[in-house]
């Protein structure tokens, strides 16, 4: 084995970002239902004079595209490069995941702000707030949580030479 390939092996998983199976389904499937909101309201939002509103639904159409692209690849088989961008979406942060997809759809909301643009974009937002929930990590236990609180305290008797209020 060479060097590049121990390097390779201890290179940590996307799984390692402390989100659970359900959770990553969770995330998965609020980007495809957010990807089906853009797309329809980016079809929606096209019919129509103002150019504004048709750059707003093109953004959104492309966002939807994007959404497809990271967290569904196998429904863009036919697309030469699905799976190499997929496989670079994985390997993001869900920080990261976050502030792109959050990103992406505020951008049509500024650009045009109506009922299509906010409602068809409000599902790929929320699929930015579930990843930038998961970048939060697991809540701590409660044993953990008092046997810290137990440490704080010691420690603050310790600082001020008192024991149960009690100087010494």
């Amino acid at each position: 084995m060479s060097s590049e390939e121990t390097a390779a092996s201890t290179k940590p998983t996307p799984d390692d970002d402390g989100m659970t199976w359900w959770y990553r389904w969770l995330c998965k499937i609020a980007g495809v239902l957010g990807g089906i909101s853009c797309a329809v309201a980016g079809v929606w939002n096209c019919v129509t004079v103002n150019p504004l509103n048709i750059a707003a639904g093109v953004w959104m159409v492309s966002n939807a595209f994007v959404l497809f692209l990271c967290e569904v690849p196998f429904c863009c088989q036919f697309i030469e490069f699905a799976n190499a961008v997929a496989a670079r979406a994985d390997k993001f942060k869900p920080w990261q995941k976050a502030f792109f997809y959050c990103g992406m759809a505020l951008f049509p909301v500024f650009l045009s702000f109506s009922f299509t643009t906010l409602f068809g974009n409000a599902i790929a937002f929320a699929t930015g707030v579930l990843y930038g929930l998961a970048s939060l990590g697991k809540k701590g236990d409660a044993v953990t949580y008092a046997r810290l609180q137990h440490q704080k305290q010691g420690d603050e008797e310790r600082m001020t030479g008192t024991t149960n209020g009690a100087p010494e």
